[in-house]
């Protein structure tokens, strides 16, 4: 028979209480006090590992983006909020998100529909349907030739990485939403004013690149320099780790955002031979699974074995399988209620001293 002292150590964590529900409970109540078990107290885990660590003042937090958020409002109710309190110093997303986001600043609607709804109907009334988000077709017109007007503009006509290319459109759309009369903030104009970098790992794989090819394809100038992306995304986090501070990851989702955000400290050890271990804090929402292939780079404990989280940090790694819309708003209500805005880092305008400091650390290697 094992002793009391041995049984105890397994039963230190917070009693489970059956204390009843108020109404109109806020959400940092309802985080702490009612999120007892399950995936219910993993999101519980996401929030303290965001609010706690991850927003320490020298750390350096990205955030990936895949799924169809923006079309559901989550970049304005939730990620714009992130990037002027501080709490997200730059951004992997897909170019689908960032292209319908613009939507509204532009001065279109999305509306709730129903997904059970007959398609063929919509297609011939002219309707897009995401899930049960719907719009008018129009809207997708529109928005395409605002891309294809802007990327004529003299100041487009280069070779660029995706971060330039966004700021670029960014001023854009600020003065479109200045005009309009729009406050709230798309991803584009809020990385503009708050200098947070966004890149695009599959920059062709959306609308918004669909749109920049068939200027180019016209005689536009402007080029996507992907690889650039790669060693300035590998530059921010060796910047994170060695100016004394961490690097923390925040993903939603999964998909190349989420590789292109982890394959940083590979690109950083594997490829430049520069000594670092790994991200401190990594942050996943998802709903998919790692036993099928498809959690898009797995678990945190795997991406230990790729030097993509630094094993002594495993404990500061938190996985919550649950849908990002419900996850998200609750954790950026939660980390605005806990948490005072951060000085905002405005790494794009970094951008040129953190790739030379990458230059002279590789150099170093190639000394030795």
């Amino acid at each position: 028979m094992k002793s009391p002292q041995h049984k105890n150590k397994f039963l230190r964590g917070k009693p489970i209480e059956r204390k009843p529900i108020p109404k109109n409970i806020f959400v940092t109540d309802l985080v702490e006090n009612y999120f007892n078990a399950y995936n219910a107290a993993r999101l519980k885990e996401a929030c303290l590992l965001f609010t706690q660590k991850m927003l320490s003042a020298n750390s350096t937090v990205g955030m990936s983006i895949t799924g169809a958020l923006t079309p559901a409002g989550l970049g304005g109710t939730c990620i714009v909020p992130l990037m002027k309190a501080g709490f997200v110093d730059w951004i992997v997303s897909t170019g689908a998100n960032i292209y319908h986001d613009t939507h509204f600043s532009i001065g279109h609607e999305v509306h709730s529909g129903s997904p059970f709804v007959d398609d063929r109907i919509l297609r011939k009334h002219g309707v897009i349907r995401i899930y049960d988000i719907v719009f008018d077709e129009e809207l997708l017109y529109s928005t395409d030739k605002f891309f294809r007007e802007l990327v004529k503009l003299p100041e487009f006509q280069k070779e660029m990485g995706t971060a330039e290319l966004h700021f670029l459109l960014g001023k854009y759309v600020a003065e479109r939403e200045r005009i309009l009369g729009i406050k709230n903030m798309s991803l584009l104009s809020a990385a503009y004013h708050y200098g947070v970098p966004i890149y695009t790992s599959s920059p062709g794989d959306s609308s918004l690149g669909m749109n920049v090819a068939r200027a180019a394809f016209e005689g536009n100038g402007t080029r996507i320099d992907v690889l650039l992306d790669v060693n300035e995304t590998a530059a921010i986090v060796l910047q994170a780790k060695r100016s004394g501070g961490n690097s923390g990851v925040f993903i939603l989702g999964g998909g190349s955002p989420k590789n292109f955000i982890l394959q940083t400290e590979p690109q950083i050890q594997e490829v430049f031979g520069i000594k670092e271990k790994g991200h401190d804090f990594f942050l996943q929402i998802t709903d998919a699974r790692p036993d099928t292939g498809g959690l898009s780079g797995a678990t945190p404990s795997e991406a230990v074995s790729w030097g993509k989280v630094d094993p002594d940090k495993l404990p500061d790694t938190v996985v919550a399988y649950l849908d990002s819309t419900l996850a998200l708003p609750i954790m950026t209500s939660y980390a605005l209620a806990k948490c005072k805005p951060r000085p905002l880092k405005k790494l794009y305008h970094q951008r040129f001293e953190l790739m030379e400091n990458l230059k002279r650390a590789s150099l170093k290697v190639k000394n030795k």
